[in-house]
Order: C-alpha cells, then structure tokens, then sequence
C-alpha cells in the first residue's frame, strides 16, 4: 500500500485530481458570479451598447421602485433582455419580469398589449409604455412615470421666427421631435394677436425674430419671465444685406439689457483651422469650452457650432443672477459690419475672441421657489434642421429646455447613432484590393513557402 501512494504514476493521478478540482472550483465560482453580478465591457468607440449618462442618472436618481414588464413569446425573451437587463444593472430598486401573452394572456389584458415586444414601466400607479424597445424609448417611459404633468413648449410666431413645422434647412421640425422623445408637447403661439403667454406653456421660445417685436409683445414676455415664466431667446445678427435683413429689434434687446444681457450689433467670425477639418466655414463660431453652469456643465469635451452668431455683453442686476454659458474660441473676431458679405479681417474696429455668445439668467420674483429663468444665444441657425445633429448642438438645445423647465436631471449627452465606419472606394481602388487579397497575398504564401522548402532541401 505505502509503495502504491508512493508511486510515480500515483503522484501524477494526484496532481491531475486536485487540478482537474480547483478548474472545476474557479470555473463554478466565475459561473455564480457571472449570474449574480452581470458585468460587461463596451469596447465601442461611442458606447454603442451602454446605456447613456443620461438613462443612468435617471435611473440611479429613483426614490422608488421601478418594475419593467416585457411581453413576449417566450423563445424571443433575448430580445429585449439585453437592453433590459442594463437597466436592472444601474439600480436596485430596478425589477424586470418577462411575461408570454399566450401563457398569461389576462396580464397582457390587463396592461393593454395589443403587439409583441412591448416594455410597459411601472413607477408608483403610473404604468407607461415604452413607444420602441430603444434605449430611448424605455427611458421615455421611465421619464414619463416620474414626470407626470404634462410639459409644453411653446414657439412663438408672428414676427418671422423659425417654425417647428417647417421640415426645411432652416425649419425646427428635428428641434420639435427631439423635445418629444424626452416628453415635451409642442405647440405654436402668436403674441402679436394675443398679447399674453398662455398659462400652460412650460417654455417660451423665441427663435431666430427677423421681425421688429411690437410693444405689447415684449411687455407680455416681461411679465411671464418676471411673473417666474421661463423663456428661451436666440436672437442672430441684425443683418442688413439684400437677400437677408433681420431687424433690430431694439424694444426686445432693451428687455433683455433690463436683465443684464446686452446683446451687441456684430457678427462672430472664427478662424480656426478645425473649422476647416469640421467642414463649416468661418462663419460658423465654433466652441470647445463650457463654464460650470448645469446646462453645459456635462457637455466637456463636446464641440458644439453656432452659425451666423453675435456676441453679447452680461451682468447681474437687482434683480437678476446672469452666468456665461460659453465663449467663442481666442481665434475669433466680431465685426459691426453687417451690410456687406465682404469682411476686413485687419480692421482695427474688429473684436477680438473670445466672445460671449450664450448665456443664461435667472429673475428673483419674491416668491419661494417660483424664480423666473432665461436662456439667451445670439444664433437661432444652431438649432435649425440644417446644424442640430452637428456634433454637440441636440444636447444643448435639450439641456437648455430641460434647465428652464426645471428638469434639471435630465440635463445630460444623449445616446448617439452608430458610427458609420464605411469604407467608400472608387473602381480602381476595388481593383486594387481584389487583386491583392486574390492573387498577390497568395502568391507571396507561395513564393515564401517555396523559399522555405528549397533552402532546407
């Protein structure tokens, strides 16, 4: 017996048993782990496959439970579990439950499925369906279980501003279903024959006037900002050229002087070279650098462009608290001369960069918590259908709504569309490629091979 344990081929059968045991162990351990705890690695270079800053702040902030049912024949439970599951991964308070409609068709009943692949979120009483099985749309519901009250944003017209129902370059139609996919409505107001901001609006925009403002409507603006409305100003130059002329607007730009934002007669040109590498001209201003104000406090390292833009000038009043939102870059200048396309950039007149062209005010009514705000950008083409998807410019003009209407925890970078990574070659380049993956890679394996076998022979 005592030769036996001594034995060679004994010591070997041990080894190979308490390895074969500790593989088994380690393999069970990362199995149990694996299951319990669900980790992944996005190795994509715009986090295709993680949910958003702006999906995990949301769901992180929950003071309740969330439950997330998705309906489904149970063989398709993998498609949404993917996305789901991410969900269940940011909180605790996050619960997820897969019901087949066929197996438990009065649940279905009761939740109002009426197609396969439906999400339904169940904050508090609230239950709301997710519109696609989109980071996007759940997060959706989840924004409006926990929101509630429905939102408006209102666009003024009247006075030649950009209209949400214009799908043109110009036209805010993008702007419009933006809003909606973080639940704002949208509707359209004429101050000129109602001199008053409808009660239910949430957010006043007025965007890109190219008309002078009459008196009744800038008093009715006042009132509803300094009453605690909320309104958001993107006012361009106050071009004089013969196919584009935009008035001055002086009645309105004193309002806005009146809060400590003195919006100047100048149009921001900049000259920096990435200008050239983004594909926009000089007279987009572009910006790289934000201040700490909660609109573009997240927004760091995120290039945002502002086309035909003017400077202005900020201060606090009595009555108002005014911060700089962003600058135009050091290579910048701003010219008065607004009546001619052709610009002397040796002109002593000339500003120079950085310039101010966003800022953002809030207006002390008095009243607890019922302060007025305001966001004022001297350009209106930024968010136009033409420039909204222009790197940064969607997420600033949401955080800027989702700030006025004090939905400050929805102010983050929105997910972004996948990266179009494709290679677009012309006929000779094809050409190339095919005869060198066919024909000239083998014939070196060839030729090598070759090689190898006569210098050993």
């Amino acid at each position: 017996m005592a030769s036996w344990l001594k034995a060679r081929q004994t010591k070997y059968a041990a080894y190979a048993t308490v390895y074969i045991l500790v593989a088994i162990a380690i393999v069970t351990v990362a199995n149990v782990l694996a299951d319990r705890y669900n980790k992944t690695y996005d190795a994509t270079s715009n986090k295709r496959y993680s949910l958003s800053d702006q999906t995990a702040k949301i769901v992180k902030g929950l003071k309740q439970d969330a439950n997330i049912t998705y309906f489904n024949q149970t063989k398709e439970f993998r498609e949404g579990k993917d996305l789901l599951d991410q969900y269940a991964n940011l909180s605790h308070k996050v619960h997820v439950k897969y019901v087949d409609p066929d197996k438990n068709p009065e649940v279905a009943r009761e939740a109002g499925i009426r197609s396969l692949g439906t999400a339904v979120v169940q904050i508090g009483a609230k239950h709301e369906e997710a519109k696609s099985m989109t980071e996007e749309g759940v997060t959706g519901a989840f924004i409006r279980g926990l929101k509630g009250a429905v939102r408006t944003v209102c666009f003024a017209s009247g006075s030649g501003e950009k209209q949400i129902d214009d799908s043109d370059r110009e036209g805010f139609s993008q702007f419009k279903e933006l809003m909606g996919k973080d639940n704002y409505q949208t509707k359209t107001v004429d101050l000129l024959q109602n001199a008053e901001v409808p009660g239910d609006c949430t957010v006043l925009v007025l965007a890109g006037p190219t008309r002078n403002y009459e008196q009744p409507e800038v008093d009715a603006i006042k009132k509803y900002v300094e009453a605690g409305g909320r309104a958001f100003f993107m006012l361009d130059p106050p071009l004089k050229l013969a196919r584009s002329t935009v008035a001055d607007n002086d009645a309105f730009t004193s309002l806005l002087q009146s809060w400590g934002v003195s919006m100047d007669k100048d149009i921001i040109l900049d000259l920096n070279p990435i200008g050239q590498i983004a594909g926009v001209g000089p007279q987009v201003a572009l910006v790289t650098h934000y201040a700490s104000q909660p609109i573009v406090n997240e927004m760091k390292g995120t290039a945002t462009g502002f086309p035909l833009a003017r400077s202005m000038e900020i201060k606090n009043t009595d009555k108002t608290s005014v911060e700089k939102l962003f600058d135009s870059s050091s290579s910048s200048f701003a010219t008065s001369n607004l009546s001619s396309p052709e610009v002397n950039v040796r002109d002593p007149k000339n500003k120079k960069g950085p310039l101010t062209i966003a800022a953002a005010g809030t207006y002390k009514t008095g009243k607890e918590n019922s302060d007025g705000r305001f966001v004022v950008i001297g350009s209106s083409g930024w968010a136009a259908n033409r420039f909204l998807g222009f790197n940064g410019n969607d997420d600033l003009a949401l955080n800027a709504v989702n700030w006025l209407s004090s939905d400050e925890d929805l102010i983050s970078i929105r997910p972004k569309p996948q990266d179009d990574r494709r290679i677009t070659m012309t006929q000779g380049q094809l050409s190339l490629v095919r005869a060198t993956s066919q024909f000239v890679l083998p014939l070196v394996v060839v030729i090598a091979g070759v090689g190898v076998w006569w210098k050993r022979r």
